[in-house]
């Protein structure tokens, strides 16, 4: 009996979704997705079979042992709560001048449930900022199963406190049915498509594709129909591992998240997993490839262990302005 409610739930699930996304995506699509999702935590070992040991209870429980043990694990979880707001210039060649200075607030792996008391704190950092547009690059959640609620209701509460269109993608711990709640508190989530923002009376697209880490059904060309060549094209993806395609597809900027940036790194920044198909290069801070800039932030939460060493939590305060200057 069990068996049956549970299959007659996937059945429910499925066609709500193909109803609330219809013109969006394609029902085979959705259907591809969410059997991805079904399998329940990502693998130690994955489809191409590359070992992934942030996936590994093992290597937690040992990784928490020998931080306990040296007395370093309260240290790293202090470090995790302590987020920096980074400004930089974000430079796009052929940048229309109404354009120069806009604000772009960039948010990234915000790992909600991970711990009760980290939306209280996100909340309070984000109350005072000054910023004309936010873009969230994926992994609102912790958790890879189970309940979205934890996480839901606390991005109701940052949501209080953003005063700016809020523009997402969805990151390999999102799970598609997290969508409607999410556009009915006011985001909208970009499933390889675009939206136009005219808060200064010039055309700025920006697309977003599909978490590319590990269910794979970004399109950034798909993403980027419709978009005249003239208007300038920011890109959201979770993970930078798509940014050949990005280049290629036309696009003057990509941001995202998805590697913490190590989140435990060696002293002097340099990781020990950064958990992308991509060089290193790509997998933290500012980066270029060919005519695309790109950005790669180290993300606002925490994820595999609440704690952050030698890589602190950031908040990416982008500041356009045209190439050459």
């Amino acid at each position: 009996m069990e068996a049956v409610e549970e299959r007659e739930a996937r059945f429910a699930e499925e066609a709500a979704l193909v109803r609330y996304l219809a013109g969006r995506w394609e029902p085979e699509q959705i259907r591809a997705r969410l059997a991805l999702e079904r399998g329940g935590a990502e693998p130690v070992f994955d489809r191409h079979g590359r070992f992934h040991p942030e996936n590994s209870v093992l290597v937690l429980r040992l990784l928490q042992l020998g931080l306990r043990a040296t007395g370093l694990y309260d240290k790293g979880r202090r470090n995790a709560r302590r987020l920096r707001l980074r400004r930089r210039r974000l430079r796009l060649p052929g940048l229309p001048r109404p354009l120069h200075g806009v604000r772009i607030l960039h948010l990234s792996d915000l790992h909600l449930d991970m711990h009760p008391e980290f939306p209280a704190v996100l909340r309070e950092r984000l109350r005072s900022l000054e910023y004309e547009l936010c873009v969230i690059t994926g992994d609102f959640r912790y958790q890879t199963w189970g309940s979205s609620e934890p996480a839901l209701a606390a991005v109701a509460r940052i949501m209080e406190v953003i005063r700016a269109p809020v523009y997402c993608v969805l990151g390999n711990h999102d799970p598609l049915g997290m969508v409607p709640e999410l556009e009915r508190m006011g985001l909208r989530v970009l499933l390889n498509e675009a939206a136009v923002w005219t808060g200064r009376d010039v055309p700025l697209a920006v697309a977003g594709i599909d978490d590319p880490h590990y269910f794979r059904l970004h399109d950034p060309v798909q993403a980027r129909a419709g978009i005249p060549a003239e208007v300038p094209a920011l890109l959201l993806s979770h993970s930078p591992e798509p940014y050949q395609e990005a280049a290629d597809a036309g696009y003057q900027a990509l941001l995202c998240g998805h590697t913490h940036g190590g989140q435990i790194c060696l002293p002097g920044g340099a990781p020990l997993v950064t958990n992308a198909r991509c060089p290193r290069r790509y997998c933290r801070g500012a980066w270029t490839y060919g005519d695309l800039r790109g950005y790669t932030t180290a993300g606002v939460g925490a994820s595999v262990m609440d704690v952050r060493f030698n890589c602190p939590p950031e908040l990416i305060l982008h500041i356009l302005a045209p190439a050459g200057t």
